[in-house]
């Protein structure tokens, strides 16, 4: 089959790999109809995360069971399925406890050894425990698949940002960060009852997607000029949670600063950069919460699900290019200039 691998920095190339193939009695072969590329992507991309060269890449897709192994029980051959982007086994106390990013026999597409998910087909270890099934029908409707293919990671690492924020009915949010993640972020704050939201983000393409989706603000800057326009929009309290989408210095800088007392940030920005720009003390004085890390979003596709599928949450606009497998390369040199927002592969 073919499938995007990494040799280099700014070397990304679709080659020719092994056909995945049933390993364990767990496993499930899975057809990818929809995979994409992430910001994350992008730190091995340019070289700031290590990868070995001819390593696999991508963690987002959704597709067709071609193959189940014998003691999958969940999912037959031509099911509708989603990945999460971490696979696990479903069973172990973290599974239990919806953590399931911490399952010890869990790992990441694209890790030395794995199939990534841009690619023709997927061996998907521990189906039961990782797979979610999808509507059929679905398979048939360009619009409702792009938007399920945002359960694989953003738009749950959007709501898990706002769970760690104390997004709660009522409340003032600010969302750091104008990519996918920070916009499924505004998305889900609004899902979650809050009254008003701030976007941070100076790509006008990109905070007009985050009105869309419930922005009530925008703030069209960076440090200090942002934390006093958000100060200015609240009264000079700052908002009752904030989303860190970003995972630089300055963006947990600027996420601190703007959190009322009392309130909480929620980071999922992947950390990169020369510290992580917290001062526990001023936390710690204006009782500031932080809470966040990688996204279990296998905990929280079966309550996604229902509301893509009714149409109350549609994350597709995030998804603003198409490319078929032959047009990656392409695709990440449009995310990494900022000409393409999030790149989708059919």
């Amino acid at each position: 089959m073919r499938a995007t691998v990494i040799h280099a920095p700014h070397d990304i190339r679709v080659e020719e790999v092994p056909d995945p193939v049933i390993q364990q009695p767990t496993d499930a072969v899975v057809r990818v109809l929809r995979a994409c590329i992430c910001g994350s992507d992008l730190w091995a991309y340019r070289g700031t995360a290590a990868r070995v060269p001819g390593q696999r890449i991508g963690h987002e897709f959704l597709g067709i069971v071609e193959e189940a192994g014998s003691e999958v029980n969940g999912f037959a051959v031509g099911d509708l399925v989603v990945a999460p982007f971490v696979w696990s086994d479903g069973t172990c106390e973290y599974c239990a406890d919806g953590l399931h990013t911490s399952c010890p026999q869990g790992g990441f597409w694209g890790s030395v050894g794995s199939d990534g998910g841009q690619g023709e087909a997927v061996r998907v270890p521990f189906a039961d425990g990782t797979l979610v099934g999808l509507p059929a029908d679905a398979a048939s409707d360009d619009r409702l698949l792009t938007g399920l293919l945002a359960l694989s990671d953003v738009l749950g690492t959007g709501h898990h940002a706002a769970l760690g924020a104390g997004v709660r009915p009522g409340s003032t949010v600010a969302v750091v960060g104008d990519g996918a993640v920070g916009l499924c972020g505004v998305l889900a704050a609004r899902r979650l009852g809050a009254e008003r939201i701030i976007a941070l983000g100076r790509h006008q393409a990109r905070t007009d997607i985050a009105k869309t989706f419930g922005a009530t603000d925008v703030v069209a800057v960076r440090g200090e000029e942002a934390i006093a326009a958000v100060r200015e929009l609240t009264g000079g309290q700052g908002a009752h949670s904030v989303i860190e989408a970003v995972g630089t210095e300055q963006s947990m800088r600027t996420a601190v600063a703007i959190t009322r007392d009392g309130g909480a940030v929620g980071y999922v920005g992947v950390p990169h950069g020369s510290g992580t720009g917290l001062d526990l003390s001023d936390m710690f004085d204006r009782n500031i919460a932080l809470r966040g890390g990688v996204a279990p979003v296998r905990a929280y596709i079966p309550e996604l699900l229902p509301d893509i599928l009714n149409g109350s949450v549609d994350p597709s606009p995030v998804f603003d290019r198409v490319v078929g497998l032959d047009g990656v390369p392409e695709g990440y040199r449009a995310m990494d200039e900022r000409t393409a927002l999030k790149v989708i592969v059919k």
